[in-house]
């Protein structure tokens, strides 16, 4: 049995802290073989540098996936071609620099991780995640041999990220949503034996809306004026989903949803 954690979109520096500081920890209490976690609001709320990426891997994670904030950051575009283990969605068209997907080995196997954006509500719209992500499982298991594969469908609305679950059923170990911030509470294995969650939530703090200052956020909706929209402190929630998955058959066991509140540690000088 092959243990997955799969933590949602780390929000700013009390997100990535909060990662960084407790991943060591979490990966022993919960005999964790193989870590995931979407990076694309880790700098400042709005994409991912070369320097925290490298931060995220050294304290564990094994690939970061991302979304629509991937290009934010300056220096990202050249990272990308060097650094395999940062995907963008794998749906951009053909010359994109970067990779939708990775095959790492791991002393129980391959794993194959997929990221992908969704169109409806999203910018920019994409090509068809649905072809793109079908297609690539199939190359990653016929092709590169991957029996237990990931994937991070990073779309806005629940009925895209379902009906990509479903789509997928039997031919992927797991699909876990991310993009909204929100955790929501309907893990469940289909019966193709793929595990599925809408979406994994953030890591980020908790006093805020999803992530961002309160009052100018609410502001921005009682006056449809601009507001600038700080990253918020104090207690950081991680949130995201722990997955047990058979690695001869590919085939999820468990799925469960994963919480766990961090206070914040000193700010970044």
């Amino acid at each position: 049995m092959l243990r997955i954690l799969f933590l949602g979109d780390i929000v700013g520096e009390p997100g990535r802290k909060a990662v960084i500081s407790s991943l060591p920890a979490i990966k022993e209490e919960e005999s964790i073989d193989f870590i995931i976690a979407n990076g694309e609001n880790s700098a400042g709320g709005r994409g991912i540098t070369p320097r925290i990426a490298i931060d995220l891997m050294r304290a564990g994670v094994a690939v970061i996936t991302t979304g629509d904030h991937i290009w934010d950051q300056a220096g990202i575009v050249d990272f990308l071609s060097l650094e395999p283990r940062v995907l963008r969605p794998i749906n951009y068209p053909e010359g994109t620099p970067g990779g939708g997907s990775i095959v790492l080995d791991t002393v129980k196997g391959s794993v194959g991780v997929i990221n992908a954006q969704g169109r409806s509500f999203m910018q920019p719209p994409l090509e068809n995640p649905f072809l793109a992500v079908e297609a690539e499982a199939r190359r990653l298991r016929d092709e590169e041999g991957a029996q237990v594969i990931f994937v991070d469908f990073h779309a806005e609305t629940t009925s895209e990220k379902i009906a990509m679950g479903r789509s997928l059923d039997g031919l992927v170990s797991a699909m876990v949503g991310t993009h909204t911030h929100v955790q929501t509470a309907d893990e469940q294995i289909f019966e193709g034996g793929t595990a599925f969650l809408t979406d994994a939530g953030m890591c980020g703090p908790l006093n805020s809306v999803l992530g961002r200052e309160v009052v100018p956020v609410v502001e921005r909706f009682r006056t449809a004026t601009p507001r600038r929209f700080p990253v918020a402190k104090g207690l950081v929630g991680l949130r995201g989903a722990v997955v047990e998955i058979d690695e001869t058959s590919g085939k999820a066991l468990k799925i469960r949803r994963f919480s766990r509140d961090i206070e914040p540690g000193p700010a970044e000088t």
